[in-house]
Order: structure tokens, then sequence, then C-alpha cells
């Protein structure tokens, strides 16, 4: 199944806030949430999030990244359950401490406020117009980690690095659910499955080839679906494929184009951005993503060629 909106996912497992960007919840005994969403959509994430656990609270949220996307709603999150015990990464410490990082969410979730002001489900009195606000990462997590949410369910952490030096995937191996968000790549609602290595692509293929061979019964990824059983096998085997082809189709590009990055982004924007007439990222936070892959593929193919790697 690739399910494509909020609810229940598989028996105690929900979609939360809006598909998306979306919050992940565990209710079952005890409660736990997996990402933070937009700053905006918070009071949305709350409500489902409650409604998911029959009114009980969540005693943990697990961040995977501090993108805005991602980590937007944690510090409303936190105020709303203050005995919720935020985790993330030691980098992810560091990063959301830094003022230009915060500068740039709230300049991102702006943004994206204004795309979600024009969704005819969204109640406008609902969503929050302040800024986006820094939060404390209070449980340092890192490889190896093991969380008991409750007595027969644990969440593993895994070191996923490749979008970002600071990702985290979630693995809940008593149920099989495997939450790596931008770790795998990301399939839009084009139909377009788009490679997400932002610092390095060697490091994310191969956490990429490390998460698919987990067994799971449940993939999420950061926006728009979750994957089960049959499809959350084949998610993994053409997100590896596209990974490798995207970087060869990049290859060929700047090779042609004499490495413009600039033209580069533009031809690559022409083909996935601008043909999605869907729900997809806002413009400027596409162009940051993908300008940074490609003038990391361009860095990476001059050492490589230089080195005569092959």
């Amino acid at each position: 199944m690739i399910f494509g909106e909020k609810g229940e996912v598989i028996p105690g497992f929900y979609v939360t806030g809006c598909s998306w960007s979306p919050a992940y919840c565990v209710a079952e005994r005890e409660v736990a949430v997996f990402e933070a969403g937009f700053s905006s959509m918070g009071r949305y994430y709350l409500r489902d999030i409650m409604e998911a656990s029959q009114g009980r609270k969540p005693s943990f949220l697990f961040i995977t990244h501090v993108h805005y996307d991602h980590c937007g709603s944690a510090s409303f999150l936190k105020k709303s359950f203050p005995d919720m015990v935020v985790g993330g990464s030691q980098r992810a410490k560091e990063i959301i401490g830094r003022e230009n990082a915060v500068k740039l969410m709230r300049r991102l979730s702006n943004n994206v406020l204004k795309i979600v002001e024009g969704f005819e489900w969204i109640e406008k009195d609902e969503l929050i117009t302040s800024e986006f606000e820094p939060f404390e990462v209070e449980n340092i997590l890192k490889e190896g980690d093991v969380v008991e949410i409750e007595k027969g369910l644990h969440v593993v952490v895994m070191a996923t690095p490749g979008h970002t030096r600071d990702h985290l995937s979630y693995y809940i191996p008593e149920r099989e659910i495997l939450i790596c968000t931008e770790a795998c790549g990301c399939l839009d609602r084009a139909g377009h499955l788009i490679p997400e290595f932002l610092v390095d692509y060697d490091s994310y293929l191969s956490s990429l080839i490390r998460l698919s061979r987990l067994p799971v019964k449940v993939v999420c990824q950061g926006h728009h679906f979750v994957f089960t059983d049959d499809d959350a096998k084949r998610f993994f085997s053409r997100s590896i494929e596209e990974t490798e082809r995207f970087r060869e189709w990049v290859e060929y590009l700047l090779e042609r184009e004499s490495y413009d990055i600039e033209r580069v982004v533009q031809i690559v924007k022409n083909e996935q951005y601008d043909t999605n007439t869907n729900i997809k990222q806002p413009e400027e936070a596409y162009l940051i993503n993908l300008t940074t892959k490609i003038r990391h593929l361009s860095e990476r193919l001059s050492i490589r060629k230089r080195t005569k790697v092959p």
C-alpha cells in the first residue's frame, strides 16, 4: 500500500497534521511522535496526535534532522507537552543554536505559511503565524542507541548521514516500522522520486543501501507518502536506482554545460519542479537544496577526475 493521507496507516501508527509534511505518531500504551513538520501547522499536529492517542500525552519527540519542515513545530509541541522529551543528534543541537540557521528556518517557514493559507481545508485562524521558534534537543541520540517507549516497544537509532550530517533514522523492530524521511529519497505527487543527498552522495547511498536491508512493513519518507509491505521494498529498490541515475544525469549535464552550475540547476528544475503541478516545496527551498546537490556532485566529479577514480 502507498498511503498518502492523514490517519491510521496500521493499527497504532498514524500520519498527523498533513501528509505534505507530517508528524508520525505511535499511539499504543505510551505515545511517541516522530518529526514536527511546519511551524504554522502546530495546532493541526497537536489535534491529530491527541485524537490518535485518545487524549494521552506523548512522552517522546524524535527529530530526524533540523530542517524547517521537519522540526518546525517542535517548540510548540514541547510547550503543549512539557514532559515530552525531545531527541535528536548532537549536530542537530548545535545547528538549532546557530543564529543564521534559525534565521533561514524562519524565512522558509514564512514561505510555507503563504502556501498553506490557500488550502481549502485549512482554517486560517488555526494556523500559527508567529515566527519559527528554536527548541532544546534534550536527549542526544547517536548510532546504536535504543529508547524504550514501553515494555516490548523500542526505537533503535541509526545514523544515516548524506542528506544532512545530523540525520538520524528511527527503526521500531517490534513493528518493523522505519521512519527515515530524507535518508530514503522522496516520491512526490507528480511521480518523481527525488534523491535527497545534500552534503555527501556516497554517504547518502551507503545509508540508503543499509536501510534497504532492514525487515520493514512500514517505511516513512519525509513528505507525501508512507509505504507498506511490498510497496516498501519496491520503494527502496527504486530509491537506489533513482539516486544512481540522477548522479549520472547530472554528471552528464555538468560536462555538457562546462560545469555551469546555474545552467544545470535550471535544466533539472525544468524537468523536476516546473512540470509538477501538485503540492511541492516552495521554490526557494527547492532551489537551495538542488543547488547544493549539484554543486556537491560537481566537486565530487572534479575530485574523481583529478585522482582518476572510476
